[in-house]
């Protein structure tokens, strides 16, 4: 997602919440500001799609990124993560995309649970994320 873009909860809550020096950023998806979803491909011509958790995992990090910098933060800032999959046999590649922005011995702590389904038959990752950032 771009610093520039804006993407609208699908739901009377707010993106990011501050409360004193917590940051909550609600489930996230990998969908832009335009409605597509990252992680989506269409495979063949009968409009066949391959949903990638990996691309999806990588998108929805980045977007809890962006939305961490409206308040001032960062992913770095991050202290507890609660990730859904759809199924937990797209585990590895969630699990490799998260390793490019968290580390085994100083990342957040980790909670991964299946679920029945997200708000969209095209998501198959949704990320939440607890931050603490002195103000």
């Amino acid at each position: 997602m771009n610093e520039g873009t804006k993407v609208t909860p699908r739901g009377a809550y707010p993106h990011v919440k501050q409360v004193g020096d917590f940051i909550f950023v609600s489930g996230t998806s990998s969908r832009r500001a335009d409605n597509t979803i990252a992680g989506v491909d269409i495979i063949d011509d009968m409009g066949t799609k391959r949903l990638n958790a990996e691309v999806q995992t990588r998108e929805v990090l980045k977007n809890i990124d962006t939305n961490l910098k409206k308040v001032g933060a960062s992913i770095k800032d991050v202290v507890d993560v609660t990730s859904f999959l759809v199924n937990m046999n797209d585990f590895a590649g969630y699990n490799k995309a998260y390793a490019e922005f968290f580390e085994k011995e100083t990342g957040p702590t980790r909670t991964t649970v299946a679920v029945h389904q997200l708000p969209h038959p095209d998501l198959v990752v949704e990320i939440k994320v607890m931050a603490y950032r002195k103000q």
